[in-house]
């Protein structure tokens, strides 16, 4: 998350972030916290309400940073990297050296949901999540820490049927062991799993945040994720284009109410509980590049492939009745309103 010039969008997200998580922050008050992925979308939006919150309330926190390339990311994100309160920490999270002293609490945030290492490279995708979520346990127990953040995925689930309309934490479907492209999913179940196993034998509340999708300022642009393609497109000036026929479905919560929830889950949720992370409403990717469109002042859509009336269309959208009755989370900025506040920040950061 590069965001070198603050926008006013990022500000007035970074205050609704506020509004909306008053009486979590205190716990942190002069503490030392120890994060992974902070380079990452994730990251990056923890790092920027910690921070803010941070500033906002005199808490007097220290965040330690794992990356394996700090220069990079002072290059990147200088007034992140140079905040008094952060301390970048170099090293790859299968074998990082630990940092010396205690540490309150863990967010785990790396492993970013990359296609095309998956597919190219899935033992290399296996091993960093594994291998990697075991490291940072090792040192959540070293290091005295209590609670730890683990940011799964929804891949754990499997592909979601399609008489099921939104997937529950208690459903027991999960990705085909033999299918190499399920490294993603299986590693994050097998770390879902090692969370468990240190809960047990070493006391650590392990907090589970199962992600789905997300859009917002700082995510992806031209990955495999459709919504950044399209507003990507629509920011070129170019007809957005949906590959495929455009009937599969998907739903997006917004990167400041992911920020909320997370920082919730960490802080307010139950110890060895999995929250599904992400909106309910679901939308055709068709409908979600019309909204693009609609948002930018674009050009007509342009549908790759006709639909195939004979087969149900396929759905990834999460249950997250549990996060709400327990944490009462909900969505609060809208759909339509998330692509416009992502394409206003884009096209302010242009110019």
């Amino acid at each position: 998350m590069t965001l070198i010039t603050m926008s006013n969008i990022l500000q007035e997200d970074l205050d609704h972030i506020l509004a909306h998580t008053e009486g979590l922050w205190e716990e942190f008050r002069g503490q030392r916290i120890f994060m992974t992925g902070g380079t990452g979308f994730f990251g990056g939006w923890l790092l920027e309400s910690l921070l803010t919150a941070n500033d906002a309330f005199l808490l007097n926190v220290e965040v330690t940073v794992l990356t394996r390339h700090p220069d990079v990311f002072a290059e990147k994100s200088p007034h992140l990297a140079f905040h008094p309160a952060i301390r970048l920490h170099r090293g790859d999270v299968r074998d990082f050296i630990f940092p010396d002293g205690c540490f309150s609490h863990v967010l785990h945030a790396a492993t970013d949901a990359s296609a095309k290492m998956n597919a190219e490279t899935p033992l290399l995708m296996l091993d960093t999540i594994v291998e990697g979520t075991r490291r940072v346990l090792d040192f959540a127990v070293q290091s005295g820490a209590k609670k730890v953040l683990y940011t799964s995925s929804g891949a754990v689930y499997g592909r979601q049927p399609p008489q099921l309309l939104h997937i529950p934490e208690d459903y027991q479907g999960a990705p085909d062991p033999l299918d190499p492209g399920s490294a993603y999913g299986e590693g994050k179940r097998a770390a879902e799993l090692l969370c468990a196993l240190y809960a047990k034998q070493f006391g650590l509340e392990s907090k589970i945040a199962r992600c789905f999708a997300f859009v917002g300022p700082g995510m992806p642009m031209g990955a495999h994720f459709a919504i950044g393609n399209f507003i990507q497109d629509a920011l070129n000036g170019e007809t957005i284009k949906v590959k495929g026929d455009g009937t599969p479905l998907r739903s997006y919560l917004y990167a400041a109410d992911l920020a909320i929830w997370l920082w919730t889950i960490l802080l307010r949720g139950n110890a060895g509980t999995a929250y599904n992370v992400g909106s309910g409403r679901a939308f055709s990717i068709g409908e979600i590049a019309a909204i693009v469109a609609d948002c930018a002042q674009a050009g007509p859509v342009m549908i790759q492939s006709k639909a195939n009336l004979k087969s149900p269309s396929e759905r990834y959208i999460p249950d997250v009745t549990r996060a709400k009755v327990d944490l009462g989370l909900t969505v609060r900025v809208d759909l339509e309103e998330a692509i416009r506040r992502t394409l206003q920040h884009h096209v302010s950061s242009r110019q």
